[in-house]
């Protein structure tokens, strides 16, 4: 099975979104669906075999499409027709291609493709592997969805403006000259077939598959309008005999297409900035590097970048790769990853990140994570997917959706007999504008839009703040969560031993006793002897002294000879630790490193693993919010109490092995508490996945990535404050949405069907109906963009 995405065309509300992921549903093959109107596109599972072309046949049969892009070039070094067949076949395993076929006479290659699946890059590579030779005559390869968006938005303003230059002298020539009929007949009849061709044409294809959507109440609606106004106009005898007299309503007709157009011209418009957040990351991916080939340094494309070159970064530029520095100083600017404002210094061993900024210096690093790999890939493709996502009240929103239409055709052709029969004199005229009126304000875009919007601009937001909130379900769970539980080692503490203190015990040069240790260390890969060789280095203290006979004993510590005297280094017998501990040491020491000469301990190295410096105003502001705040830690029960006392927890649980984490928290769980877990997502996997929220400190780690239903990317503490508050608006929002939404429809309904008028003698205008839907939707959509200038307390 395999997950793509395809980008739709042709959508216009929820209704039309449910429709292709019910038509899709029903392929042999298909296993999941999840249409996403806002975003519009479809993600789906799929078998491997199913034909890109049979998919895309299925969702033009509906009358929507899919976003492909059609091109021929030239194909050298075939000599027969096999060759072009062999291409063919080759060709349509690839995954994206839609249509291929290769015409041996003429030497030249058709194809059709999903450009979000392949590129022609791609197939390029694919023909040259076979032996020929794909010739691109240097185009640049255009965003064909990028394009394809803007022809659909261009077609929609060009209709919606030839429309509103017609609607203005209909709208003046019915309400205040009183034009003559036909006059309003010829500028209304283009409004009504060109402007209007959209919704007639989605409402045409909904009907003939038995489905009814918000095209079909527009068309319906201002269609009845109009053939009213044109029998009135040229057949006033078809009324003669009856109590009806014959009048235009063109301009009803002109001004609720108009409307309706625009409000479609403003929504796809706005929609078009929800996924900026994607784009920007997109953006920050380099397209050529200079990459070592031979003895010399060479601009390539970085799709041509393989695990394990060597490439050369100079400052003020993105780096195209995962990998590890190997040669230079720079600063490195993280921020569009991590969301971290300052530039952090990097040297010879550290890890560098794809789209990330060299500041200052020349660096080469080795590649370890190239293509989809690297971390900047794997984070756009998890809000992608997270932004694809739909939470229970969305799908609750669809169900409604898909029996709305059908509803509001009942209720509009029930309102216009009751004033039909019952209502004032013309009775005609009143049933006429309330079956219209209730028919073009029950639109249900707005409904569509709710979720998805907000969801698409949160998420997108999120990831720019170094936050991953991995789908729309999680912002649920946030919701209902009234504890907070922490790791401690690494989470509220740093996770790696720092040398705190050197004590001397017989009056050795503390200097001198650190250089002893890191000369007995350098070699080793022990965390401790790590984090002694980095004490050396911030002192500058690398002149080591020569060692002899050096020896490990694992589990206990390091022997050698320097000049004639034995040292040790190691491990502190427990009786002993007693006899220090009024030295000043802090509560959340992890080891005591004696330093022995000839058996005699002479001096002791103190290490700590050390409380982050927001870990208290962190605790801090989650009980303010009301959260009970806790930690869970493998540590001994007399550390993990100095800490709980330093932040003010409310609980702590010590002593608990990594696998027993989980367990723990189901415990808490069954007591009633909804439980988010933070944890540094490498050792606190299940612990993480038991929680009802999961929230991982990425720093960046594969696992963190796929672990927690959110992850921060970098390692401020402070993030869990601000994803927190994050997805509790971007909820808010989706809330305040669907509110509007619906209490649109609830109050818009009974008044455009006249449930006003025996009582105030209010009856809605169908034009101002046709407003309101229009701009019902841009409404929502224009609220949930508000997310995109969403700013934390933190």
């Amino acid at each position: 099975m395999e997950k793509i995405e395809l980008p739709i065309l042709g959508m216009s509300c929820a209704g039309c979104a449910l429709r292709i992921e019910n038509t899709l549903k029903e392929i042999d093959g298909i296993e999941d669906v999840s249409v996403n109107f806002s975003l519009e596109r479809a993600e789906l599972i799929l078998d491997k075999k199913i034909s890109l072309k049979y998919v895309k046949e299925k969702i033009e049969e509906i009358g929507y499409g899919i976003v492909t892009s059609k091109v021929n070039f030239p194909v050298l070094g075939m000599t027969c027709i096999n060759c072009a067949k062999r291409i063919e076949q080759e060709l349509s395993k690839v995954l994206g291609v839609v249509d291929v076929n290769v015409d041996f006479a003429q030497e030249k290659l058709f194809l059709e493709y999903v450009p979000t699946l392949v590129s022609v890059k791609d197939i390029k590579r694919v023909i040259d592997n076979l032996g020929y030779e794909l010739l691109l005559e240097n185009k640049e390869i255009e965003d064909v969805v990028k394009e394809a968006r803007e022809k659909e938005l261009k077609d929609i303003k060009r209709r919606f403006l030839i429309s509103l230059i017609l609607a203005i002298p209909v709208f003046l020539g019915s309400m205040f000259f009183k034009f003559n009929p036909v006059f309003l007949f010829l500028l209304t009849t283009p409004i009504q077939f060109y402007g209007g061709y959209p919704f007639y044409k989605s409402a045409y294809s909904a009907i003939k598959h038995r489905f009814f959507d918000m095209n079909t109440l527009v068309s319906l609606g201002t269609t009845s309008s109009y053939i009213y106004s044109v029998l009135s106009t040229f057949f006033p005898s078809v009324f003669s005999g009856t109590n009806v007299r014959p009048e235009v309503y063109y301009d009803s007709s002109a001004i609720i297409i108009t409307f309706v157009l625009l409000g479609r011209f403003l929504e796809k418009k706005a929609k078009s900035k929800t996924s900026q957040a994607i784009n920007k990351l997109l953006s920050l991916k380099p397209e050529t590097a200079f990459v070592k080939r031979g003895d010399d340094f060479v601009e390539i494309p970085v799709e041509e970048i393989f695990k394990g070159d060597i490439v050369l970064i100079k400052p003020s530029v993105r780096i195209p790769v995962d990998g590890e520095i190997i040669d230079g100083i720079s600063y490195i600017d993280e921020s569009m990853l991590t969301g971290e404002s300052l530039p952090k210094e990097k040297r010879v061993g550290d890890k560098v990140y794809e789209g990330t900024i060299n500041m200052s210096g020349v660096i080469k690093i080795r590649a370890e994570k190239v293509g989809q790999e690297t971390l900047l890939s794997r984070i756009i493709r998890k809000v992608e997917e997270a932004q694809n996502t739909k939470s229970s009240v969305q799908r609750l929103v669809d169900r409604i959706a898909n029996v709305f239409v059908p509803i509001v055709l009942a209720i509009a052709f029930l309102t216009s007999v009751v004033w039909y029969i019952w209502g004032p004199s013309p009775s005609y005229k009143y049933a006429l504008f309330s079956f219209v009126s209730v028919l073009v304000i029950a639109c249900p875009c707005a409904l569509g839009l709710a979720t998805p919007t907000a969801l698409v601009v949160g998420i997108g937001k999120g990831s720019e703040m170094g936050i991953l909130i991995n789908g729309a379900e999680v912002l649920e769970k946030v919701e209902k969560i009234d504890t907070v539980i922490f790791d401690k080692t690494g989470t509220l503490t740093y996770g790696k031993l720092k040398v705190k203190d050197v004590l001397s015990l017989k009056e050795y040069d503390k200097e001198k006793l650190l250089k002893i240790a890191g000369s007995l260390e350098r070699f080793s890969e022990h965390p401790i002897a790590k984090s002694i060789l980095e004490e050396l280095k911030i002192q500058d203290l690398l002149d080591f002294y020569e060692v002899r006979n050096l020896r490990e004993q694992p589990g206990y510590g390091i022997e050698g000879y320097i000049g004639e005297d034995k040292y040790f280094i190691g491990r502190i017998e427990d009786y002993l630790r007693e006899d220090y501990k009024n030295f000043n040491l802090d509560f959340a020491i992890s080891n005591l490193v004696g330093i022995y000469k000839n058996g005699e301990l002479v001096g002791i190295i103190v290490l700590q693993d050390q409380l982050r410096e927001d870990a208290k105003f962190v605790v801090e502001r989650l009980m303010d919010k009301g959260y009970k705040v806790g930690m869970l830690t493998g540590d001994k029960k007399e550390v993990a109490e100095e800490v709980s006392k330093n932040l003010g927890l409310s609980f702590y649980i010590s002593e608990v092995l990594p696998e027993e984490k989980a367990e723990k928290i189901l415990e808490l769980q069954k007591e009633g508490k909804k439980v988010a877990m933070i944890g540094d997502g490498i050792n606190d996997a299940v612990a993480l996945a038991q929680a009802d929220l999961g929230i991982a400190m990425g720093n960046g780690t594969d696992i963190a990535i796929e672990s927690g239903d959110i992850v921060l990317v970098n390692s401020d503490l402070k993030g869990v404050l601000r994803a927190l508050e994050l997805s509790e608006k971007i909820f808010k929002t989706i809330k305040w949405n669907l509110f509007w939404a619906f209490i649109y429809n609830v109050i818009g309904i009974p008044i455009a069907s006249g449930l006003l008028y025996p009582f105030f003698g209010i009856l809605l205008n169908p034009m101002f109906a046709g407003m309101a839907m229009a701009f019902s939707s841009v409404f929502v959509v224009t609220n949930s963009l508000r997310l995109g200038r969403f700013k934390t307390s933190v």
